[in-house]
């Protein structure tokens, strides 16, 4: 029974287990339907509900802040007599500079010297509790961004940045921070520069040993290139943010005697000494959708949660909690906010009362459906792939995870050709049996479903 999805049904034949609907938001009209109600893992479809939970509970324009609070006394010459402490506020975007700005206001305020340490409180949340294999990977080696690891107190998405940049044929490149003039990270640089016209071959990974986090790079580097980036998860977020402050501090004239991590709260008499507010999280949800940013959904999945110390499965409660009080909805399985979690469960049916519910929140819907991508000019280039009408008409989130099994899954809104707007989604899972499925096999395959719909309408 593969009515409106005779294309997608062809993964059956396959092995592949399927859920999906589409149907007309005005009329509630299903215009096809294969094992709707079938519960399946939808990857980083999950980021769905953490943008229209967090949507529902704050509003478009909440800001997260960060605060340098202190019990210490502040004397005539500028000295702080006690330890300045940041509490992280579980802003997903603190870069480091917000962190510039933020020390800016302390000297405004006219601090100059502190006469204690710097403490990086991530009393909210953190260190998080690992509970897929790549973050856990991650607390001893970095060899990618998208698994970072969670912190209330996180600075430029808990990872380290370096640039890498040419120098003269034969010598070593220079290797810089992104971030501050000083690297705060040891750098292990064996990277040579070769002669123009060369190839850009870079190999990087972050080791941890008893000294802390180790960025190793590798490779070529042609003279004349522009200067590369590379990213890699730190192993400790927290420690990572004390190291970026501390080398801020210092860069700006304020000195601390050294740093260290609290999963306590500051004491309740602390004085606020200064704050500085992130982005709005409509900017925050356009980051977190368009680039499936895993660090950024999980992070607004646990501000969520109430409490101290919240980890991933009280933050996945809060989604099931807001998912089982939407009209239409049923019971779901959410362990995290971003989909890293394979044991996420939800139907093609789920998630199309979902994207109906935020469809009929007028205040809501249009910065919701602004972190969608359409295929034929969204950042990911894997998604321009299909017929030209369905390129055009969709607005959409994918779902790709490769272990333990293949996820291949898309949801979102289309518009008809005569203007009326409808929901879909399609959930693809693998077995132990099946193989491997890439998305150039498998977009097209709901691009013929979907351009049906849609001239047909």
């Amino acid at each position: 029974m593969a009515a409106g999805f005779e294309h997608i049904a062809q993964l059956a034949d396959r092995g592949f287990v399927l859920s999906a609907q589409a149907r007309l938001l005005d009329s509630g009209e299903v215009l096809g339907a294969l094992n709707p109600t079938q519960s399946l893992s939808p990857a980083s479809v999950t980021k769905l509900y953490t943008a229209a939970a967090t949507l529902d509970r704050w509003g478009p324009q909440h800001r997260f802040t960060t605060r340098f609070v202190s019990t210490g006394s502040l004397d005539a010459g500028g000295v702080l007599n006690g330890d300045l402490v940041l509490e992280g506020g579980g802003d997903p975007a603190l870069t480091s500079e917000e962190l510039w700005r933020l020390i800016q206001k302390l000297r405004e305020r006219g601090v100059s010297q502190v006469n204690g340490d710097l403490v990086v409180s991530q009393w909210r949340f953190g260190p998080v509790a690992c509970v897929t294999t790549d973050r856990c990977q991650t607390r001893t080696e970095g060899t990618n961004a998208y698994s970072a690891l969670l912190s209330s107190a996180a600075v430029n998405y808990a990872n380290w940045c370096a640039t890498v940049t040419p120098a003269a044929p034969g010598e070593r490149a220079r290797i810089t921070s992104c971030d501050t003039v000083a690297p705060t990270i040891r750098v292990d640089n064996d990277v040579e520069t070769v002669a123009a016209g060369g190839a850009v071959n870079l190999n990087a990974r972050r080791l941890t040993d008893s000294q802390g986090d180790l960025l190793r790079v590798t490779g070529q580097i042609p003279t004349g290139a522009s200067p590369q980036a590379v990213y890699k998860a730190s192993s400790d977020p927290a420690d990572q943010t004390g190291r970026t402050l501390a080398s801020l501090l210092e860069q700006a004239g304020v000195g601390v005697r050294g740093y260290a991590v609290s999963q306590t709260p500051p004491p309740s008499n602390a004085t606020l000494l200064a704050a500085v507010e992130g982005k709005p999280l409509q900017e925050l949800l356009l980051r977190t959708l368009n680039y499936s940013n895993n660090f950024m959904a999980d992070t607004l999945a646990l501000d969520l949660t109430s409490g101290a110390q919240q980890g991933l499965p009280e933050a996945g409660a809060a989604l099931e909690r807001f998912a089982g009080a939407l009209p239409g909805h049923g019971q779901v399985t959410l362990r995290s906010g971003s989909g890293l979690t394979p044991e996420n469960r939800v139907s093609a049916q789920d998630v199309n009362a979902l994207l109906g519910a935020m469809y009929d929140r007028a205040s809501l819907f249009p910065t919701f459906v602004a972190g969608m991508q359409v295929p034929t000019n969204g950042p990911m280039r894997f998604i321009r792939r299909g017929s030209q009408t369905f390129q055009d008409h969709v607005m959409i989130k994918t779902g790709t995870l490769n272990e333990p099994v293949t996820v291949r899954a898309i949801a979102g809104y289309f518009r008809t050709e005569s203007g009326r707007w409808g929901s879909f989604t399609v959930l693809v899972n693998g077995t132990a049996s099946t193989p491997y499925l890439a998305w150039r096999d498998t977009l097209p395959l709901v691009s013929d479903d979907l351009t049906a719909m849609i001239e047909s309408h």
